[in-house]
Order: structure tokens, then C-alpha cells, then sequence
């Protein structure tokens, strides 16, 4: 009996050790394990390439990203439901102070710099926007397209966004530092996609995604939505003559497109594992490489902008 006891107990040891090398620490590498992330949705092109394309260096790495809102985002890094977030904002001090009081200490990575796109019908004739606009827009003092253009035939503006608890709505309520609801007319979806899906069938639409999703011309879903809408052309603040730009790439470089964010990656983990292995590659050459093709800025490599003059 003695000895049918003491085999128990060994195979619960184990079980409960399974995970564990020899010496008792985490089966885990930078470049070999198996985890979750969490990753804003807006990203969700950019980052399937980047996992794709870490798991084909690292065979014996795998990451289940699960794309989300921001707010859940959070949460779910917070809760130790994940150990590695991607998403465009820091944590707050509130955020990094509890995570302290767990004895964990964050690192938090700048990867790439986006920029916020607003997305018209293709059949809008109005496309440009003054800075003064869309914060009218926002604040409700603009309601219907003949505000912007009294020649314009639309009738009724609607705003439409990604989710409510995403990071877009949160952004141009920073931006134009607002402390009230959003008016009547502004509406959320449940997706990026699903904004450019409603702006299509919606004349008097204006839609709000990360420039990522319409900005690589050589990604098929990308070139696809690209072809299905437009982008406006947004003027600097005071300006009621234009310039009028949009979210390219140079434009987000030099800092001249007016709604530009930072993205981040934000890692809680104790040890040097896989969350940490990854966060390295994004923000290293060949991870800042794909957020250049993908129409992002990379954050930690330097680029050129050459001027192409007709």
C-alpha cells in the first residue's frame, strides 16, 4: 500500500512538472513555446503576418492572437489572461501601478506609428475635410453634408466606427478633448471590416479605421476594401484652404497628417519567454519591415522619404 502511494505520488509530481525542464524552470524560450496574445483589431492584418511570419523562423513557436477591442485588450493583460498586448496606447498609471502591486513589472515597446483614416462612399463627391469639420462633426455641430458643401445633394452625415470600446472612438475624444457623448448620428460596428462594409452601402457615411487596413496595395484584402471606398483628404488645424493630405506613409513620417497614434506592445512577462522573444521581432528589422509594407511607420527603424516631383 506504502509503495502504491508513493507511485501516485510521483506520477501527480509529474503531471504538475510536465511544463518544466529538468531543473524545475519553464519549458520556454524566446524563440520556442506556446502562448496567447491579445491584440487591438485594428492591427489585425499586420499582425497576422507578423505571427506568420515568426512561426515560420521558429518552428517550434506558436502564438494565438485573438483579435479584440482595445478595452478587452487590457483586461485580458490585467487579468493575466495573456502575457503580451498590442494596441495604441500605453498603460495608464492606474494600469501600471496595479500590475506593480502584482510584482509584475511591464515593458512597454513603441512598434510602428498609425494614423487614424476617415473612409467615404465612392460616389461622394466631397472629398476632403477640414480639421474644424470633423471636430464640428464630433461635437454635433455638423449634421449633414450641405454644412460642408451647400451643394451637396447627400441629405443626413453619419459617423461610424469600428466598436465602441475600441481605441478609435477614445482617440478623437482625446483628440479633441471632449468630455461628453458622441451625437445621434455616430454609430459602432463590431469590426474595421465591417466600417468599410456599411460606408459602402451608405452614401452619406464617413468612416473611421486604422490606415493599415486599405494601405497595402499588395495584400489582397487590403487592395479589395481599397477599391470599395475612399479616403479623405483631411486639412492641418486653421487651415481652410487645405493642404488637404492623407494617411500615407511620408505623411505619417514627417508628422504632417494631423490624426497620427503610436502602437505598442506591451508585455507583463516575469521570465524571457516566447511574449518576450516576439516583442523583440516586431520591433527588429524583420518585424519593422512588415509594418513598413503594410502601410504603418516603423517606430524603431529608421526610413528615407524620397520626393517624387512630376
Amino acid at each position: 500500500m506504502k509503495k502504491i502511494n508513493f507511485l501516485l505520488a510521483v506520477a501527480m509530481l509529474t503531471v504538475m512538472f510536465s511544463g518544466c525542464g529538468s531543473s524545475g524552470k519553464i519549458d520556454e524560450t524566446p524563440t520556442r513555446g506556446n502562448i496567447k496574445i491579445s491584440v487591438d483589431e485594428s492591427y489585425t492584418l499586420v499582425l497576422d503576418s507578423q505571427v506568420s511570419t515568426f512561426e515560420a523562423i521558429y518552428t517550434y513557436a506558436v502564438i494565438r492572437a485573438s483579435y479584440k477591442n482595445e478595452v478587452d485588450c487590457f483586461k485580458d493583460l490585467l487579468n493575466d489572461s495573456v502575457r503580451l498586448i498590442v494596441a495604441n496606447r500605453q498603460l495608464t498609471p492606474a494600469e501600471d501601478q496595479n500590475l506593480r502591486g502584482q510584482q509584475i513589472y511591464p515593458r512597454t515597446t513603441k512598434i510602428a506609428y498609425d494614423a487614424l483614416t476617415f473612409i467615404i462612399n465612392k460616389e461622394n463627391a466631397d472629398s476632403t475635410l477640414q480639421y474644424e469639420q470633423i471636430a464640428a462633426i464630433f461635437t454635433g455641430k455638423i449634421t449633414s453634408w450641405s454644412a460642408i458643401n451647400k451643394n451637396s445633394k447627400l441629405g443626413d452625415l453619419s459617423v461610424v466606427f469600428d466598436n465602441n470600446k475600441s481605441g478609435n472612438p477614445r482617440y478623437i475624444k482625446e483628440k479633441f478633448k471632449m468630455n461628453r457623448v458622441f451625437p445621434s448620428n455616430c454609430y459602432a460596428v463590431n469590426s474595421n471590416e465591417e466600417v468599410i462594409n456599411y460606408v459602402e452601402k451608405n452614401k452619406g457615411a464617413i468612416g473611421i479605421i486604422s490606415v493599415n487596413w486599405i494601405s497595402d496595395t499588395q495584400d489582397s484584402i487590403s487592395h479589395k476594401f481599397l477599391k470599395r471606398i475612399k479616403i479623405a483628404g483631411v486639412s492641418h488645424e486653421g487651415y481652410s484652404e487645405g493642404p488637404y493630405l492623407k494617411p500615407y506613409q511620408g505623411y505619417i513620417a514627417d508628422g504632417s497628417y494631423p490624426f497620427i497614434r503610436e502602437v505598442y506592445v506591451i508585455n507583463r512577462e516575469y521570465f524571457s519567454g516566447l511574449g518576450s522573444g516576439f516583442a523583440q521581432f516586431i520591433a527588429g528589422e524583420k518585424g519593422q519591415r512588415i509594418f513598413l509594407k503594410s502601410g504603418l511607420v516603423p517606430a524603431t527603424m529608421p526610413i528615407r522619404l524620397v520626393e517624387i516631383k512630376k
